[in-house]
């Protein structure tokens, strides 16, 4: 168990601070004073807030949150309190297996001071606990004990300086039980364990300092690796897989390719030779059948003209022997030509038996 140094703030400027030193959960040492600097590093410091100067009350509050028992507990405070709520610190504890919660009240201006104090003398406690937090909670009644500067009182929901008159005022008939040295002894240690309420809270919380964990960070940096790396590894796989897949198609198109080709062809780029025998079979132009099909369109479209011949030179050009009853059916056939892409330059037309003879050469646009 780590040593622990409990600091009794002074009631008054005047008055000496006092100490006490707890190792294995037994009180070993008792002084007026500072303690000196020489204790161990792990050593935990607990401030004690003298009760003159802190307000106590129970209330039950939403158990959720601190923040959200906070809020509560400043509703309640700002009824019951006649100082502005913004010059008072609210903090909030939890008593174990009880739902009302203790309230401690103390002024910020006092805070602030008290702070300040224990930094100047080297202290930076962990928590501020009220003095009346010391004492065990009775079940009924109250019970006084004496922490050395004078004697302190705790209820079941109040905690408070023993004072002449005002305590039997606040007592009444109520029982009273005075602790011994022993059984305070006990209590005091077992509240410096585990404070009840700590007024280390809210803009007074113990900042503590952020340290770099330098073996999570080499974790972090091994897991940014590893990420990277196995990222890297699919990329590579993928471009593989992309590879082979691109030269599975560019076999299986040439395969196909070959397929189109002559028998007895020697290959050297299936492909061309493909597209170079498609042209030889079509033919120049559009091609002899896209030709020939739109000018035997243009002509059953167009009455009492009719085609007498075809000849197709590799160039392209398709030449039509075409008869017509008139030179406007001649005109009709052209204007379809055009239509459908294709250009129509007429020979000489001669008329013999009532008919038109003549040839039509035509072109793709």
């Amino acid at each position: 168990m780590s040593d622990l140094l409990a600091l009794f703030l002074p009631t008054l400027p005047d008055r000496p601070w006092r100490w006490l030193a707890v190792r294995d959960g037994a009180i070993v040492t008792r002084a007026e004073g500072l303690p000196d600097g020489d204790r161990p590093s792990d050593t935990m410091i607990v401030a004690i807030a003298p009760a003159e100067a802190v307000a106590l009350h129970y209330a039950d509050l939403p158990d959720r949150s601190l923040a959200q028992a906070s809020a509560a507990a400043r509703l309640l405070v700002a009824e019951a309190s006649v100082t502005p709520l913004g010059d008072l610190h609210i903090a909030v504890g939890q008593d174990a297996g009880l739902v009302e919660r203790p309230i401690g009240v103390v002024a910020a201006a006092q805070m602030v001071e008290w702070l300040a104090t224990l930094h100047a003398a080297g202290f930076e406690p962990a928590s501020i606990v009220p003095a009346p937090m010391l004492l065990p909670r009775p079940s009924e009644g109250y019970v006084i004990g004496d922490l050395g500067d004078g004697r302190v009182v705790r209820g079941v929901s109040s905690g408070f300086a023993d004072e002449d008159g005002l305590t039997a005022l606040i007592v009444g008939d109520a029982p009273v039980e005075a602790l011994d040295s022993e059984a305070l002894e006990l209590a005091v240690v077992e509240a410096l364990a585990d404070p009840p309420l700590d007024l280390r809270q809210g803009a007074f919380a113990l900042r503590k300092r952020a340290a770099i964990d330098w073996l999570l960070v080499r974790r972090l940096a091994w897991l940014i690796v590893a990420i990277m790396s196995i990222t890297l590894l699919i990329t590579l796989v993928k471009i593989v897989q992309y590879n082979l897949s691109a030269d599975a198609l560019e076999a299986k198109a040439d395969a196909l390719a070959r397929q189109g080709l002559a028998r007895g062809e020697t290959v050297n780029d299936a492909g061309q030779q493909l597209n170079d025998r498609l042209a030889r079979l079509r033919g120049g132009g559009a091609g002899f059948s896209l030709t020939a099909a739109s000018v035997s369109a243009a002509v059953a479209a167009v009455p009492g003209a009719e085609i007498t011949g075809l000849s197709f030179d590799p160039a392209g050009r398709l030449r039509v022997n075409l008869a017509a009853a008139s030179q406007g059916q001649i005109v009709d056939v052209q204007t379809r030509l055009a239509a459908a892409g294709f250009s129509a330059e007429p020979s000489t037309f001669t008329g013999a038996a009532g008919r038109l003879t003549g040839v039509l050469t035509v072109n793709p646009r």
